[in-house]
């Protein structure tokens, strides 16, 4: 996965954290559309193994 992607989603799940859930998804959407059958699988994974981080107490 590139760095850009892996940084726009800890951004997400960032802002997630912080009840800003339209600006994470403004975030995250260009990133995961824009990516080929390969990083999306990656993006899926990851996604996965970081779900505590859109979810856990700031």
């Amino acid at each position: 996965m590139r760095d850009s992607t892996r940084h726009a989603l800890e951004r997400a799940a960032e802002l997630t954290r912080n009840n800003r859930l339209v600006d994470a998804m403004a975030t995250a959407e260009p990133v995961i559309t824009a990516a080929d059958e390969f990083e999306s699988a990656e993006i899926r994974q990851w996604l996965i193994d970081h779900a505590d981080d859109f979810t856990r107490e700031v």
